[in-house]
């Protein structure tokens, strides 16, 4: 275009006001095309369970499909540092984990991402009890039968789990130490293998989230022996907790949240937040997700970032203190 000779200013403001116009109501329509849910993670574990059940809501109130897609690996890094890559333009969303997000700083010494600077948190979607469990058809269904047949077999009980550092993993670690038995970690590429294994007698137990092991525990397939958090779980009422099996203050829990490429534009973001909340505020929704055992606790892009960061304290923290190495 031709700029006016005695308004140069005026004529480079218009100028930039075209060139950016297009941009900014390209934002405004967002979106327009399918949204890449990457779940770092292999299909059947709970990451899969929440993303595929967050994904139906999300697809009818964005009005575009939301196609779940795993992309496993490296305890969550491969997926999680493809997300981070990707342009920032809401149409490519992590399911990120207290695992992806915070542990694997401390374990892994060349991360590919940066938990903090490559993501833009959405809001926290979960936090879950874990539940030790065994087959059903195991002798063991105690907490105090467990520690006494460990003590009994020193290193002859496998716990498996999804990855080094991940949920699964701290759990048991933390059982060790508080129980003073041996356990053999046996990591998998996420829980869903994991799980797989353990029904199949490859492995002895496993410290699940109880979205990945409710099937299987409704299925009389696994027999669920405590929940690792201070209070029970509503989805397992009657299971008891760790502390109340004879491990006084185990405490321990996962998490998962939405996050998104840094530099995402904040109209999307707003989006996304906006649908997302709507999805958890709906009470058919929120029965269906209590029902995989956890609690409902969405909140503001800024919520999830401040857990973002005390958790990255409290469980560097624990990693440090439990010495635990990858595999």
């Amino acid at each position: 275009m031709t700029l006016p000779k005695k308004f140069p200013l005026l004529g480079i403001l218009a100028a930039a006001f075209i060139l950016l116009a297009p941009a900014s109501h390209a934002q405004d329509k967002w979106p327009t095309q399918a949204i890449s849910f990457v779940v770092p993670y292999p299909p059947g574990g709970p990451t899969d369970v929440m993303a595929r059940l967050l994904s139906v809501p999300m697809s009818a109130k964005l009005g575009v499909s939301v196609v779940v897609e795993n992309k496993a690996g490296a305890s969550g890094n491969i997926g999680t540092a493809q997300v981070a890559r990707a342009k920032p333009d809401g149409y490519t969303i992590l399911l990120a984990a207290s695992g992806n997000m915070t542990i694997n700083k401390v374990i892994f010494k060349d991360l590919a991402y940066d938990p903090v600077k490559d993501f833009a948190p959405i809001t926290q979607i979960s936090k879950f009890p874990l539940v030790l469990e065994v087959k059903a058809d195991s002798k063991i269904k105690t907490l105090q039968e467990f520690i006494d047949y460990a003590k009994a077999n020193p290193n002859k009980v496998t716990f498996g789990s999804a990855g080094s550092g991940s949920p699964q993993h701290l759990g048991p670690e933390l059982l060790k130490k508080m129980a003073g038995i041996s356990m053999q970690h046996v990591p998998y590429k996420g829980a869903g293998p994991a799980a797989n294994d353990l029904l199949g007698g490859q492995i002895f137990s496993m410290v699940d989230i109880t979205a990945g092991s409710m099937k299987y525990i409704q299925a009389g397939l696994l027999h669920p022996i405590a929940v690792t958090t201070a209070t029970r779980s509503p989805a397992l009422p009657n299971v008891p907790t760790m502390d109340e099996a004879g491990l006084k203050g185990f405490d321990y829990f996962a998490w998962h949240g939405i996050a998104v490429p840094a530099k995402t534009p904040v109209a999307v973001i707003d989006r996304l937040n906006k649908t997302l909340l709507e999805i958890f505020n709906d009470p058919d929704f929120r029965k269906k997700w209590e029902g995989i055992g956890s609690e409902i606790v969405a909140g503001t892009p800024q919520q999830f970032a401040d857990l973002i960061n005390s958790e990255a304290i409290r469980l560097g923290a624990l990693v440090k203190d439990l010495n635990i190495q990858l595999d």
